[in-house]
């Protein structure tokens, strides 16, 4: 199945697995991916460059030893990161193939790495984001709907409206995001015009996603209607429904100040829930689409399993 966009980074499948904190901030998960023909995407939010120079080079070990030695694989640098310009030296001095810029402007970095021949993706969340990307010359942008987990727009527009918004907006190829778990989710952003489509929370419900056994359990155990968009003030956040998430709706409710909700806020991390396994009081990030999932299967099995549901989809679709 090919598209704009798998011919432009060299993919066997439209499908990409996002940049996710913790989860994919390391090899193992992206490699994983990559080597079945999809796009892996290695987070760099909060890695140090170091670490991050290290799961590149054994991301790209483990696709070699699976015989995919020149698996094309992304690495998420969300550009207001304070180690943001260091991550971004990383990815050019290890000649990344493919930079997916998150949470800020192509300002200053963007011509620098199209020269050496890097494809660059940009996270929007609005026609007007993507209208902006283009402009400045991406090569693709991933347009993120309300349902998505970690950072969605605070408009909570569905990613059916913000896809086809985006398309009509811009000529460039273009990735949808935001509530798909499955291969009819796919089926259903490409035809909306979609040239590939991103899947965080299904990807995160994997063997090797690096995150708490602890976490995963509670996401398994999520029903659709079961997160919610906390943060508001700040940067918006996704999450299943915690202690911590009914502590803040509390405090909103009460009508606290906006210092007082910014301590509560910083007083939890998505780490806290990712790496120590507090699913009471951590940031469990995930999207609406973790209710259609009830099973942890290998990533690259995965991959295979959602191609398959895309295909019988067309074909139900075809036959109508």
């Amino acid at each position: 199945m090919q598209t704009r966009l798998t011919r432009l980074l060299g993919l066997d499948h439209p499908l990409l697995q996002a940049g996710m904190s913790w989860a994919s901030s390391s090899a193992a998960l992206p490699a994983a991916v990559s080597a079945a023909g999809a796009l892996g995407v290695i987070a760099a939010g909060p890695m140090y460059p170091e670490a991050l120079r290290a799961a590149i080079r054994e991301l790209r070990q483990r696709t070699a030893a699976a015989g995919r030695s020149n698996a094309p694989f992304a690495v998420n640098v969300p550009l207001y990161n304070k180690r943001a310009a260091e991550l971004l030296d990383v990815v050019e001095a290890e000649q990344v193939p493919i930079l997916i810029a998150s949470q800020g402007g192509t300002k200053g970095h963007l011509a620098r790495f199209q020269s050496q021949g890097v494809k660059w993706l940009h996270v929007v969340a609005s026609a007007l984001h993507a209208r902006k990307a283009e402009d400045a010359g991406v090569d693709a942008v991933i347009a993120i709907g309300g349902e998505a987990g970690g950072h969605p727009a605070p408009d909570e527009v569905s990613a059916m409206v913000v896809v086809r918004a985006v398309l009509r907006a811009v000529r460039l190829p273009v990735i949808a995001g935001g509530g798909v778990a499955d291969g009819a989710g796919i089926a259903a952003m490409l035809a909306l015009g979609a040239d590939a489509v991103q899947l965080g929370t299904r990807f995160l419900l994997t063997p090797e996603a690096s995150v708490h056994a602890a976490y995963k359990q509670a996401l398994l155990a999520a029903g659709i209607a079961d997160t919610t968009l906390v943060g508001r003030g700040k940067l918006p956040v996704r999450c299943v429904r915690n202690q911590f998430t009914a502590a803040v709706d509390a405090a909103e409710q009460r009508g606290e100040d906006t210092e007082t909700l910014a301590a509560l806020w910083a007083s939890r991390s998505l780490k806290e829930a990712a790496l120590e396994g507090n699913a009471d009081w951590g940031k469990l990030e995930a999207g609406q689409s973790v209710g259609l999932i009830d099973s942890l299967v290998p990533a690259g099995a995965l991959v295979q399993q959602l191609m398959a549901e895309c295909e019988t989809a067309r074909q139900r679709l075809a036959a109508l």
